[in-house]
């Protein structure tokens, strides 16, 4: 069935530990335009109002930096979401950060709070920390555990102020639905760089992961059927695809947290198309495009460029 797209464009990159990424979803616009691709003059598009003035003022949460501001791209992010989904439409969402996610996530259940929400996590990371275990204090590495509502304390080390827990717990409460998501309706695909915190909880929680050697061993497909079958008795499905999933080697390296060792990008793309055709699936993120730090030019844009429009004319 034809989906209506629409796209979010969140700029705000408070999350991330590199600045740059904020700049990803206008290189991707950048590159649609060089190419003569309509993507963006056939979709309609909605920029989020941009917050990256909070990274000019001075750091007060260190395990959990700039919270405050994140809580108001988590509510940005969360609304749009929401509205579009309401309205029967689509949402494609382009963020800078992975932070945003959990704004997605959280908008998706305020949409549909009845409904069993699955994740399809394509990451080299777990972005599974908390505040009290953070080795970074950088929010892009928790979005999951907001959406888990899990703070994983059994294998924390920090001690966090009372104004970081209270806005934590806000958002891990937000919309009155905690958690958004079960960690059996979870999945990950190529993550491979985690600490042991997150690798904690990921045994505790028995997280699944698909990782590059599986996949390569026994074929997207075989990955694709999998998650399905794991994810069957969820109503609805969001894909949060992570550029640092690829390999930077063939790809660029233009991304906050290259790792190698990733996914083809033709692997990307084949995850990606099959995956957005399940019906189930209602909302999907590009994240953490970073040109500032791009060795090959705009590369990566033009890479992410390549998988959205794939999975644009899958969907439509």
């Amino acid at each position: 069935m034809a989906q209506t797209i629409e796209i979010i464009v969140n700029t705000s990159e408070l999350t991330a530990g590199t600045r740059g990424a904020s700049l990803g979803p206008g290189a991707i616009m950048a590159a649609a335009r060089n190419q003569n691709n309509p993507l963006f003059g056939n979709v309609p598009w909605h920029p989020l109002p941009d917050f990256n003035h909070y990274l000019d003022a001075a750091i007060t949460t260190p395990f959990a930096k700039r919270i405050d501001g994140y809580a108001e791209v988590f509510e940005a992010i969360s609304g749009k979401t929401a509205d579009l989904l309401k309205q029967g439409k689509f949402p494609l969402v382009l963020a800078a950060d992975h932070g945003s996610a959990a704004g997605t996530i959280d908008g998706i259940k305020q949409a549909f709070p009845d409904k069993r929400l699955g994740v399809i996590w394509i990451d080299a990371h777990g972005d599974l920390h908390s505040p009290y275990t953070t080795p970074s204090g950088n929010v892009h590495g928790m979005p999951l555990s907001i959406a888990l509502a899990d703070d994983n304390k059994e294998a924390g080390h920090n001690t966090p102020d009372e104004h970081t827990v209270s806005v934590w717990n806000s958002l891990k409460n937000a919309g009155g639905i905690s958690p958004k998501i079960n960690s059996e309706d979870l999945v990950f695909v190529a993550v491979r760089d985690t600490e042991p915190e997150e690798e904690a909880l990921i045994e505790r929680r028995q997280i699944v992961n698909h990782s590059v050697e599986l996949l390569r061993r026994q074929g997207v497909p075989a990955i694709v059927a999998a998650i399905n079958e794991q994810l069957k008795e969820c109503d609805a499905i969001y894909i949060s695809f992570d550029v640092d999933a690829m390999d930077p080697e063939l790809t660029s390296f233009g991304t906050g947290t290259p790792v190698g060792n990733g996914i083809t990008p033709e692997e990307a793309r084949e995850l990606l198309v099959s995956l957005a055709a399940n019906p189930k699936t209602v909302c999907i993120e590009f994240v953490e495009v970073n040109p500032c730090l791009d060795n090959k030019v705009n590369t990566m844009a033009e890479t992410a460029l390549s998988l959205i429009t794939a999975v644009v004319d899958t969907l439509t």
